[in-house]
């Protein structure tokens, strides 16, 4: 009756193994799932911004008055041989402000700014940000848009020796 492949097994026996399969399986499953946890410690979720430190180009490459730098959104302002950084991010709503010949313009929900970035009109609370301005080792403008200064802060770069 019984085929010469097969054992003959007690009638538990098959249930047994299927039990001894499932407390295997359930353990397996533990130990992955402590692993996993324990993974997740080397992968962090951190939203990695970009420095606030950064370089522009060199100040003999800016024409004077008003230059926007799109990767930035910032305005380098030429004047005599001396620059100023205005961030173009309105302080309203983050919007990116425009200049348009004497003022700077918020397209989003109408505030106005004179040339030197205070509020000449709408619902911005401040005035426009003056960024920390200097010059790179490599001869570079350097920009720390994390560090605020006055209104009227200029920069000169040193003049070259000849």
């Amino acid at each position: 009756m019984s085929d010469a492949g097969q054992k003959n097994l007690p009638p538990d026996s098959e249930r047994r193994r299927v039990l001894r399969l499932l407390g295997k399986g359930s353990v397996a499953a533990a130990f992955a799932a402590q692993i996993g946890a324990a993974a997740r410690a080397f992968f962090p979720n951190i939203l990695y911004e970009p420095p606030t430190k950064f370089k522009l180009k060199r100040p003999a490459e800016y024409p004077p008055g008003f230059t926007f730098d799109t990767t930035h959104r910032l305005f380098v302002v030429s004047e005599n041989d001396a620059f100023h950084v205005i961030s173009a991010v309105c302080p309203h709503l983050g919007c990116t402000v425009q200049w348009r010949e004497t003022e700077f313009d918020c397209p989003c929900h109408g505030s106005r700014f004179d040339p030197h970035g205070s509020v000449i009109s709408g619902p911005a609370p401040r005035g426009l940000s003056w960024l920390d301005t200097g010059i790179s080792p490599d001869g570079f403008l350097e920009v720390d848009s994390a560090v605020d200064v006055a209104p009227g802060f200029r920069f000169a770069p040193p003049k070259r020796q000849v």
